[in-house]
């Protein structure tokens, strides 16, 4: 049966290595299949959050297209140079990527001008041009002047505009009113790092600028426009970058930057920059070691789950294992106790029909044949009562079917008697008492009187013939009766201290091959329990063992 007990086990260990060994494997392979998801997962943001980035970077300059420019339309052509120095001073301080500003204070009329637009009799030209700018820390400088002879050719900004104006002005439908998409798109002009801004002139101005390109004849009218031209200086927009983990280094560049460190250490990607920046790009670039930084702290969480899910498989597989062992022992407990419980039945119900038979078939018996068969019939009667008394106990104090009876015992007059029981029982049994402390005890005798004989009954058993001894002690200590039991039998070993107060279980010796049923112990516990007591064990192989019992004092 041990054999069978290891050989289960071995199986059981080795289908839960098995196990163990495979879960490992994937645990690996996920670890590995995470990590690459993880590093993919890394090098597309870092592609695609670029995106991210800009829209972040280019912000400001988004408002300064679509909120600060429509105002310079606010003034309907009135502007003056203090009043656009004012307006442009918020400008520069709000937005330091415009490097400066050129202001037109121009007008449209029907007779000729000598520097801007002539076509029919509509005429677009500059009265005076200022510039102002992050170099002049105060007033503006004037650059023309119709009024002085300073010499200034008006530039392609200027002209580049009149003409956009004078085109939308000859294909304008007069009898609907345009949205302001259309007229925004109409009056402004995006170059490379420039913003040229003509105010929106009203409907009824429009009309007037349709009729002299028309060559329609009025009485010298003089219309006020007014126009900037905003210089902008690409490398001045403050970079956003809302990746720090992910992009080591984001610089502005020419679209013909080429980096001269191409290596493979390095991650870098690229995007244009819109508008009057198209020319230069993002440039963004990081080493590989730091993004390897951004996917190992991606990548742990994913670990952590993974190695949580695999403690949760192995503590599962544990407890199978565990559960399998405990099956096979209790099965095996249950099989040993079937087993030895037919045995302890089948000697004195063999001897009893033996008994019979030789009564039914003799024809005179003698005083001497009824003697012995009586005292061999009430013997074995004896037994088959005792072991199912021991059964039918154990059941009733289990399930507390039974009351404890509390009566008052001379302790000394308690040991002697179960003493004497069993020297008559075994005589070769040396026993030795000592009582100290207390001579009387509030408890329930036959309760007490089953420790005893257990005890003494297993001393018994499992000491050598040369060493049959049990010393008991019984003596009053801080409020509670503590009784010893002490042989010098073979021991227990450390590895089966933890089982034998167990129901079923019997240590594998040669003492205990036959004749129980594991149930003596197990029993013993049960009936301390019962009483509100204590049982402990303390033994060494070869040398013997002591059973402590701990029960309250006249509760």
């Amino acid at each position: 049966m041990i054999s069978e007990k290891k050989t289960g086990y071995r199986k059981n260990f080795s289908l839960i290595l098995t196990f163990i060994a495979l879960m490992s494997v994937l645990f690996c392979l996920s670890l590995y299949l995470a990590y690459n998801f993880s590093k993919k997962f890394i090098e597309n943001e870092f592609v695609s959050e670029k995106v991210n980035v800009l829209e972040q970077s280019i912000k400001p300059y988004n408002d300064f297209f679509q909120k600060k420019l429509p105002e310079v339309s606010y003034y309907n052509g009135y502007l003056d140079s203090a009043t656009a120095s004012s307006f442009v001073d918020t400008v520069l301080l709000e937005y330091p990527f415009v490097s400066k500003v050129v202001f037109y204070d121009s007008e449209v009329k029907n007779t000729p001008v000598s520097d801007g637009l002539n076509t029919g009799k509509f005429s677009f030209g500059p009265k005076n041009i200022y510039q102002f700018g992050s170099l002049i820390p105060q007033d503006s400088v004037l650059l023309f002047s119709r009024e002085n002879t300073r010499n200034f050719i008006v530039g392609d900004d200027f002209n580049g505009l009149a003409l956009k104006l004078a085109s939308y002005i000859e294909s304008l439908d007069t009898t609907k009113v345009p949205d302001q998409d259309e007229l925004f798109s109409n009056f402004s002009n995006v170059r490379s790092n420039k913003i040229t801004y003509l105010n929106i002139p009203r409907m009824e101005e429009l009309k007037a600028y349709k009729k002299m390109l028309r060559n329609v004849l009025d009485p010298q009218p003089v219309y006020q426009q007014d126009m900037m031209c905003f210089h902008l200086d690409p490398y001045k927009i403050k970079i956003i970058n809302s990746r720090p983990l992910l992009y080591q280094f984001i610089k502005i560049q020419p679209l013909t930057y080429d980096p001269l460190d191409t290596s493979q250490a390095y991650l870098s990607t690229e995007i244009t920059l819109p508008g009057p920046f198209s020319d230069y790009k993002l440039y963004f670039i990081s080493s590989k070691s730091f993004v390897d930084k951004e996917i190992l702290s991606y990548f742990l969480p994913i670990a952590l789950a993974i190695l949580v899910f695999y403690g949760i498989v192995v503590l599962v597989a544990f407890l199978i294992y565990r559960n399998l062992n405990i099956n096979q022992r209790m099965f095996k407990l249950q099989y040993d106790f079937v087993n030895n419980l037919t045995h302890e039945f089948k000697t004195p119900v063999s001897v009893i029909k033996i008994a019979g038979n030789n009564i039914k078939s003799a024809t005179v018996l003698t005083d001497r044949e009824l003697k012995l068969y009586g005292k061999i019939l009430d013997e074995e009667a004896d037994k088959l009562n005792g072991l199912m008394n021991k059964l039918l106990a154990f059941t009733q104090i289990e399930n507390k079917a039974i009351q404890l009876n509390r009566d008052e015992i001379y302790i000394e007059d308690f040991i002697e008697s179960t003493v004497e029981s069993h020297r008559l029982k075994h005589p070769d049994f040396d026993f030795t008492y000592e009582v100290s402390g207390f001579s009387t005890f509030v408890t329930d005798p036959v309760l007490l009187g089953s420790l005893f004989d257990n005890l003494a009954e297993n001393a018994y058993k499992y000491s050598p013939s040369e060493r049959k001894k049990l010393h008991i002690s019984a003596r009053l200590i801080k409020g509670r009766v503590v009784f010893r039991f002490t042989d010098h039998g073979i021991g227990i070993p450390s590895s089966e201290i933890n089982n034998i107060f167990k129901k079923f279980f019997r240590i594998q010796n040669q003492y205990n091959q036959n004749g129980s049923v594991g149930l003596g112990l197990a029993f013993c516990k049960e009936l301390v329990n019962f009483m509100k007591g204590e049982i402990t064990v303390k033994s060494r192989v070869n040398k013997g063992t002591e059973f402590k019992i701990v029960l309250p004092y006249n509760d």
